[in-house]
């Protein structure tokens, strides 16, 4: 097995399609690692899974947050972003099922980040199995497939098993990304930070290979 065979570094990233903070993420993400050598894994958080009742943006709180955190934040970045009116905000279920889905078709990396900009810069209501289903359709998918498999529950049990992992990993605050399994950050990172532990997970994995012998010589 060559180097370049060994290389990739793993990064997953948990996330709940209606977090901000979330979507503020993925400027760095792809800004960091687009050249580099790395398998992107979204992972599920749902911070309010049915039936805890879900925020509504008519209320104190997220006008309150969005104001403090969000959109500073935002504008630093220069991402648009808009606190979205869908009241009260949808469960994420269904769109991360349909994020299965996709990824099992091919296009999980172009999944989240679209539902993600649907929600917060278009106010399309995510929770929606026709929304989603449109969503599938744009990015190329087979978009009755994907409505029978919403329908049908084809990916809830493995949607619990992704869900049971971010307990496996003590996930409690989105975004959390881990990466090369030795690497965490927590909150909005940079791009500076991403590539870092990218670069340093992958010295890590160059000198593991090098610490053997195998039977052919050092």
């Amino acid at each position: 097995m060559t180097g370049t065979e060994t290389s990739r570094v793993g990064i997953k990233v948990w996330s709940d399609y209606v977090c901000p903070f979330c979507m503020l993420a993925e400027g760095p993400l792809h800004e960091a690692t687009h050249d580099l050598d790395v398998e992107i894994e979204w992972m599920p958080f749902e911070l309010r899974p049915h039936p805890t009742p879900t925020l509504r943006p008519e209320d104190e709180y997220l006008p309150a947050i969005w104001a403090r955190s969000v959109y500073p934040m935002a504008r630093r970045m220069n991402v648009d972003i808009t606190l979205p009116t869908v009241s009260p905000q949808p469960y994420t279920r269904l769109a991360f099922e349909g994020y299965r889905f996709a990824a099992e078709h091919g296009k999980g990396a172009e999944y989240t980040p679209r539902v993600l900009r649907a929600f917060f810069q278009e106010n399309q209501d995510i929770g929606r199995p026709d929304v989603l289903a449109a969503i599938a359709s744009e990015l190329g998918l087979d978009e009755t497939a994907f409505t029978a498999a919403l329908t049908d529950g084809t990916y809830a049990e493995a949607h619990q098993e992704a869900l049971g992992t971010a307990a496996a990993y003590r996930v409690s605050v989105v975004p959390t990304l881990v990466i090369g399994e030795s690497h965490r950050i927590e909150g909005v990172p940079t791009a500076a930070q991403i590539r870092k532990a990218v670069l340093d997970a992958q010295a890590e994995q160059a000198v593991a290979r090098g610490a053997a012998c195998g039977i052919d010589g050092c």
